[in-house]
């Protein structure tokens, strides 16, 4: 089984970009699942029920998120549908709308996809994402899975790499997302984990993780408080991973990463 990783995808750009370069991917690698990071979707910060369908329509299967998934007034519809193809992370405290993990099908065979945020310099309060994938793994334990799909949504590269040992042997792939910042520390664990810190994003070439860069830049030099900007046009770096499991095993045999830049 292949499944095709994207980090997240910033704004109307990376939407672009991404519809752009997407077909050629799957043509070249046939992948059985298609996956993205969807957070930043809406002009840099959370994602709406049009753009998702945008998406889906541009062939992404599924998606995941993180901490500026509720930053829409829609989030809670959207989040809260039946079957929902969007994640929000599962150590959200408890009663927050929507689901953190979900058995999909892909094909004849089962997958279960896991998203969880990173505690390391968050500015938020969440559950321990350590004791939330022990409790999700363990009631999915008797389930027949061909593969099991965290993502990991954190700023410490520290946490990300514990949380990556710690699911050692029990996830098919711990893929992280946050950072906006491609890394190259992709590998496979002991026990057949595939893992990465960073997928990296979808979004401008030309920017700051995905935003104009002469505002961060002022930012920096003033520390007056700024409106980010997303670039509308130009040079996108579409940051992607491929990962390989033996469904039989929920193995991962190879990962290994899908690069591409176009012009919008």
């Amino acid at each position: 089984m292949k499944i095709l990783f994207f980090g997240d995808i910033i704004g109307k750009i990376g939407r672009r970009g991404l519809k752009a370069v997407l077909p050629e991917l799957k043509k070249e690698y046939q992948p059985d699942l298609v996956i993205a990071n969807a957070e930043n979707a809406a002009h840099g910060i959370g994602v709406t029920k049009k753009i998702l369908e945008e998406l889906i329509s541009a062939g992404v299967d599924f998606f995941t998120s993180g901490n500026h998934v509720f930053s829409k007034p829609e989030a809670n519809e959207l989040l809260s549908v039946k079957d929902p193809l969007l994640l929000r992370p599962a150590n959200y405290p408890p009663k927050v709308s929507g689901v953190g993990y979900r058995v999909i099908e892909v094909g004849s065979r089962q997958v279960l996809v896991v998203n969880l945020l990173g505690r390391v310099f968050m500015k938020e309060n969440f559950d321990c994402p350590f004791r939330a994938i022990d409790e999700i793994l363990q009631r999915h334990a008797k389930k027949d899975l061909a593969a099991v799909i965290i993502d990991f949504h954190a700023e410490a590269t520290s946490e990300k790499v514990a949380f990556g040992w710690y699911v050692a042997g029990r996830a098919s792939a711990v893929l992280g997302t946050h950072t906006h910042v491609p890394t190259a520390d992709f590998k496979i664990l002991p026990g057949g984990t595939a893992y990465i810190s960073d997928v990296g994003m979808v979004g401008a070439t030309d920017s700051v993780i995905g935003d104009k860069k002469e505002p961060i830049i002022k930012n920096f030099l003033d520390q007056l408080a700024i409106s980010l900007e997303i670039p509308e046009e130009g040079e996108v770096e579409v940051n992607g991973v491929l990962v390989d499991i033996d469904e039989k095993t929920k193995q991962a045999r190879s990962i290994i990463r899908v690069d591409r830049k176009v012009k919008v």
